[in-house]
C-alpha cells in the first residue's frame, strides 16, 4: 500500500503543479491502534511556485481526494499551514510528528521543526484535547460502546494528560501515552489494543465501566489543570523568515 501511496502523492503533485513537502499517515494507523479495515489518512503539506504567493487574490488553499481503496487524502498549502502553526493547531502538529512518513522534503522539515516547537501552546492544544475527549466520553457511557469511539476517547483523554504533566508536544503513538497510567489501567488498555487489531471499525464491546471511570475521572482533572497552562513563544517574524525560506526552496 505505500507504493500505492507514493505514487497517488506524484500524481497530485503533477495535477496540481505542487511539490508536496510532507506527506504522512494520520488517525488509527499512525496512533498504531488500526482495525483490519481502518482507511489510509494521508495528511501532507505542500507549496506552489514562488509566484503562486504574489497574487492579490485569495485561492484554494487545501487539496483533498479520495480513492476506491481506502486513499483518504488532505492536503493544506504552505500559507494556510502557517496561518495554523501560529494557532498551534492540534491537527497539524500530529502530522508533523507522525511516525509514518511517506514523502518527506528534509530541508523543509529543519526549517519547519524549531517553529512547530515554538509555536505549540499548551493550554490551546490541551483545550482541544479536552473538548474532543468530553465528546467521546459520552459516545462511550452505554453498556455496549463501539471500540472505535472508546480508543478516540483514551488517546484524547491521555493526550490532554500529557499536555499537562509534561508541557510538551505530546507523542502520536498511543504506547507513547501509557506510561501516564498504572500498570493494571496499562494492561487493560493493551488487551484491547491487541482485540481491536481483530475487529472490524463497527464492532461495538462491552463497556468496562471501570476504565469509563478512570476516563471520567481523568477528563474532569485534566479541564481543572489546564487552566493553569501557558501559551506559545510564536515569533511572527521569524516565522515570516522562515516561510521565505520554505517557499525559495
Amino acid at each position: 500500500m505505500t507504493s500505492k501511496i507514493v505514487e497517488k502523492i506524484k500524481e497530485v503533485e503533477t495535477a496540481r503543479g505542487i511539490e508536496v513537502l510532507l506527506a504522512v499517515e494520520s488517525g488509527s494507523r499512525a496512533w498504531d491502534f488500526a482495525s483490519p479495515d481502518s482507511d489510509y489518512d494521508i495528511r501532507f503539506i505542500y507549496r506552489h511556485e514562488k509566484d503562486w504567493y504574489l497574487s492579490p487574490w485569495d485561492k484554494d488553499e487545501t487539496i483533498e481526494f479520495m480513492t476506491e481503496d481506502d486513499l483518504d487524502g488532505s492536503g493544506w498549502d504552505l500559507r494556510k499551514t502557517f496561518h495554523l502553526l501560529l494557532k498551534s493547531n492540534a491537527a497539524l502538529l500530529s502530522w508533523f510528528y507522525s511516525p509514518i512518513v511517506y514523502k518527506e522534503n528534509t530541508r523543509f522539515t529543519a526549517l519547519f521543526g524549531p517553529l512547530a516547537d515554538a509555536c505549540f501552546s499548551p493550554i490551546a492544544v490541551s483545550y482541544h484535547y479536552l473538548s474532543m475527549s468530553k465528546k467521546y466520553l459520552e459516545a462511550c457511557r452505554a453498556d455496549e460502546v463501539k471500540l472505535k469511539s472508546y480508543f478516540y476517547c483514551l488517546r484524547t483523554t491521555l493526550t490532554g494528560k500529557w499536555i499537562i504533566e509534561k508541557e510538551t508536544v505530546p507523542p502520536v503513538l498511543f504506547s507513547e501515552l501509557l506510561v501516564l497510567v498504572d500498570a493494571e489501567t496499562k494492561a487493560t488498555i493493551e488487551d484491547l489494543v491487541t482485540l481491536k487489531a481483530t475487529k472490524g471499525e463497527s464492532y461495538y464491546h462491552p463497556n468496562d465501566w471501570k476504565l469509563f471511570g478512570f476516563l471520567e475521572k481523568t477528563i474532569a482533572e485534566n479541564e481543572e489543570r489546564s487552566k493553569n497552562l501557558k501559551g506559545s513563544k510564536a515569533d511572527k517574524t521569524e516565522m515570516e523568515r522562515v516561510f521565505r525560506k520554505i517557499v525559495a526552496l
